[in-house]
């Protein structure tokens, strides 16, 4: 009943607007409209011609029209009905907008309910809530009528039990809903558009060039020269259209957009943006403008990414710490990795993974992370100068959002509390949602998102356990090669775990996301939409994240010392990195969680939910199909296909994984370089998977405006200023940029970097192990060891403060910090350079914003002077046929009469 009792407000909101007005205010209202069509607006043409593909079922083309074949099916509204057995077949039935609701109710039964069947037939079979559903429809179809919509009914489908309502709005109801949400039209008013001149101009033909077969055959995506001038209409109006059992669904029609869009074949292509803005509207079409340029600009990202990996590939061979490593005959002997099973081993076992980190961890990951930064500064700017321009070609940059309708849940909260409340005096202002009213709410909240974010530490902290259980028990295998591949097996099924526990949770987190938004009750659409993203996205960047996190600042920084290690449970000892440090494993970590999530997530489950639902969803309908012929022989109109397909849920979902990519590329791109490359290839596909979604597995979302991503764009600058830090704390922390440096310049003897390994490693005598600690076959590398070594800056065991942080560990640790803290703010200052140096507006469109204010003052002082004109040669026309009536004779003949009173009904008709 609440939402039924929204759609009845706001269709008697729209009555009251129009039919309560003077009929002086109407006819001023649609002279308005008259004049404007005489200044020059241009009908824009509503089919969208080289765009459209082929309807593989022909007799859906059907559905997209009226029975007349004239107008067209402009919105749908579905709902459930139960079918009586006596009469299969129901009647359609067409209403006009030219008969009042009043004799609509009283003359005529519910649109297309059978009028085959008797009054008390139909009662036997119509409960009680089938006919309160019955006379609601009634009742807000009768006020959409009132509005001026034409509506027909249509229950003779090939869907058992299911009607559909068409819906056709009028040129006039256009005109009118155009004028209050100050739509801007084009006028027949044309001015050329500022072109480059000189060397630029050659420039840009050359580029058009050379782009040329990479755009779409649309004649929308032409380079323009000349724009035709807008104008606003005045006033503002919005609706909303709920439903909560009356109808079961509401949605416009599909005409497939299809040829050089959504289809795989032109991947290669810039995306038709102005029809896709025009088919869906500009809240859509900023989502993937947003998406092309994010997709564009990770083609610079990616070359730079693949030309760092290769000069990590072509140095490996030259790196002196790996060279040692792997070098055999330093016959350097490493403590063992577990207590009792694990025995003494060679460092040059570890050899394939020290040469595998110089390929990620080399002075030039250094420099990519300062691009990276700087890239990610860039991006934002030039989708700020690219989201104006298309401001401007969309006639949006006047455009303000006006204050949004409450939402019905909201409404229904604020009556429950006013029938709560007890007034003894007259009736006090109207009621709303304080913060003690949501009190619970938000405690819930605050509970909710904490529980939740300790559940994925907890799921972090099992998978650890998991780890040191595995590689403890890994090491008791009876093979060589089983207990050498202990720490690469332990690696891949542990991320692997993580990936899967990151994808159901992720599905989860976004249920409990919008549960606890939902039980906020915000006031308005787009406070609920902008407290579900960001509820939504702590916790689902929490759970991408905090694996990687782990194994970034905290696998091996509290491990301990051989015969002083840290256990957890007083069992399993925490786990220590490799001897070339713990940035190769974050690199697997976060190769394979981003893949992982871009393969299954983001691909498979966008086409294979969807899908599902979708078989599911044609199944049940097939179960609830009557088994007559005539029934199954019927046409499949085309609103009957878009109702198998999915609801619209909105752009949070795709906004979301792109986010959480970007997160990707940019937080901890010094540890993978190649985390651009995947991103660009896997956004190649997602636009045209997200295409082929919106026309062919969703129902077509009602157009909303906006001139702006929203919120979307502060997530992506605060993603964009902590990568700076996070890169900053995995280059000085994670890997051994700053080790090598401390030593290059402070212990080195000759200038280089041999005698770095054996610098970064600490003796043990094995003599000191503490009791049941100590390897149970302390001869398996076929010689006594006295001395093992491990990784870590601590006095030897011959010194007298034996085992302490010696010095080179706080010089090392000062060189971090200070990296750090210039590493930041440099590339902290050179971003916002980058930002304070690029304009938010292009230049050439403020100064086509400026033209086009000179040019509409101009255009409405001539039609001023026009109207004044008019007016004033009125006026002496009029004037002089008073002047001839006046000089008859006083003594006038019948006809003389009736000429007279024609002179005078003459300016009565003016």
């Amino acid at each position: 009943s609440k939402g039924v009792w929204g759609l009845n407000k706001t269709a008697m909101r729209v009555n009251e607007k129009y039919s309560s007005l003077p009929a002086e205010e109407k006819g001023i209202h649609i002279i308005n409209i008259r004049a404007i069509e005489d200044i020059g607006y241009i009908q824009r043409e509503s089919t969208l011609l080289n765009s459209l593909c082929q309807d593989p079922d022909a007799n859906c083309k059907h559905g997209l029209y009226f029975r007349d074949g004239k107008r067209k099916v402009d919105y749908i509204l579905v709902y459930h009905y139960k079918k009586s057995s006596v009469s299969k077949t129901l009647t359609r039935r067409i209403y006009h907008n030219d008969s009042s609701a009043r004799s609509i109710k009283q003359d005529h039964q519910l649109p297309g309910t059978g009028g085959h069947l008797d009054v008390g037939e139909s009662e036997t079979h119509m409960d009680y809530h089938e006919d309160d559903k019955r006379f609601r429809r009634e009742e807000y179809e009768g006020n959409l009528m009132e509005a001026g919509l034409e509506l027909e009914r249509d229950e003779d489908t090939k869907i058992h039990g299911v009607g559909f309502v068409k819906i056709h709005a009028p040129w006039n109801v256009l005109c009118r809903e155009a004028e209050f949400l100050k739509l801007k039209m084009p006028t027949k008013k044309v001015y050329q558009i500022n072109q480059a001149h000189g060397l630029l101009k050659k420039i840009n033909s050359v580029i058009q060039k050379i782009t040329e077969p990479i755009q779409p055959k649309v004649a929308e995506h032409k380079p323009e020269t000349v724009k035709r001038l807008s104008y606003p209409f005045s006033r503002e109006k919005q609706h909303f259209l709920l439903a909560n059992g009356v109808y079961s669904a509401a949605y416009p029609l599909h005409d497939l957009l299809c040829e050089e869009w959504a289809s795989y074949g032109v991947f290669y292509k810039y995306q038709p943006i102005d029809l896709v803005r025009k088919y869906f509207g500009e809240k859509i079409g900023l989502y993937f403008a947003w998406l092309g340029v994010y997709t564009q600009m990770l083609i610079p990202a990616s070359i730079v990414g693949v030309i760092v990996f290769l000069y990590g590939c072509a140095t490996v061979d030259e790196n002196i710490p790996s060279m040692e490593m792997c070098d055999e005959r330093n016959n350097i002997t490493m403590c063992p990795l577990c207590d009792n099973t694990c025995s003494y081993w060679k460092m040059s076992s570890s050899c394939a993974t020290a040469r595998a980190s110089h390929l990620f961890d080399n002075p030039a990951t250094v420099f990519f992370s300062v691009f990276m930064a700087l890239w990610a500064a860039t991006f934002m700017e030039h989708w700020k100068r690219k989201q104006m321009r298309l401001n401007y070609r969309w006639d949006l940059t006047g455009f303000e959002e006006e204050e949004a309708h409450p939402r019905a849940e909201y409404e229904a909260k604020v009556l429950e509390k006013s029938l709560r409340k007890e007034y003894i005096h007259k009736k006090t202002d109207k009621e709303k949602l304080t913060w003690k009213d949501r009190f619970p709410a938000y405690f819930t909240n605050f509970v909710g998102i904490i529980f939740m974010i300790g559940l994925t530490f907890a799921i972090v902290f099992g998978v650890i356990i998991y780890r040191i259980s595995t590689a403890a028990a890994l090491a008791l295998s009876s093979t060589p090669s089983g207990r050498s591949s202990v720490r690469v097996t332990v690696t891949a099924t542990a991320v692997i775990i993580n990936l899967v526990v990151i994808i159901i949770l992720d599905e989860v987190y976004g249920c409990i996301a919008r549960w606890l938004t939902q039980i906020e009750v915000p006031k308005t659409d787009k406070n609920f939409e902008e407290r579900l993203i960001f509820k939504a996205f702590l916790l689902k960047f929490v759970n991408a994240y905090t694996p990687i996190f782990y194994v970034a600042f905290f696998k091996g920084r509290f491990v301990g010392r051989p015969g002083d290690y840290v256990y957890i449970f007083h069992s399993f000892r925490m786990e220590e990195c490799a001897p070339g440090g713990c940035l190769m494993e974050l690199c697997i970590q976060l190769s394979i969680i981003m893949l992982g999530k871009q393969l299954i997530q983001n691909n498979l489950f966008e086409i294979g939910i969807p899908k599902m639902k979708k078989l599911i969803r044609y199944i049940k309908l097939k179960r609830q199909r009557s088994l007559d012929h005539e029934e199954h022989m019927k046409k499949k109109q085309r609103y009957e296909v878009d109702y198998n397909l999915e609801p619209f849920a909105g752009l949070t979902p795709e906004y979301m994984e792109m986010i959480i990519q970007f997160g990707f590329v940019t937080l901890f791109v010094a540890s993978f370089p190649l985390a651009p490359l995947f991103a660009l290839l896997n956004n190649i596909i997602e636009i045209r998977l997200d295409a082929k979604k919106f026309v062919t597995e969703l129902r077509r979302p009602v157009a909303v405006r906006a001139k702006d991503i929203g919120i979307w764009y502060n997530i992506l600058r605060g993603v964009g200023k902590l990568a700076v830090i996070i890169n900053a704390f995995v280059i000085s922390f994670t890997s051994d940029f700053i080790p090598r440096l401390v030593y290059l310049y402070m212990y080195s003897e000759n200038g280089t970097m041999h005698g770095f390994v054996n610098h970064t490693l600490s003796s043990f005598n094995v003599s000191d192990f503490q009791g049941g600690t100590a390897p149970n076959d302390p001869m398996e590398l076929g010689y006594e060891v006295q001395i093992c070594r491990y990784k870590d800056y601590r006095e030897p065991p011959w010194s007298e403060n034996k085992y302490e942080i010696s010095k080179d560990f706080w010089a090392v640790l000062a060189a971090r910090l200070a990296f750090v803290i210039v590493f930041q703010n440099l590339v902290m200052f050179m971003s916002d350079f980058v930002d304070w140096i690029i304009p938010d507006i292009p230049k050439d469109i403020s100064q086509q914003i400026h033209k086009e204010k000179v040019l509409m003052v101009e255009v409405f002082m001539k039609e001023e002077q026009g109207k004044l004109q008019m007016l004033e040669t009125w006026k002496d026309k009029d004037m002089k046929k008073g002047e001839n009536c006046n000089n008859h004779s006083p003594k006038l003949s019948r006809s003389q009469s009736g000429s007279m009173s024609s002179c005078h009904s003459y300016h009565i008709d003016v």
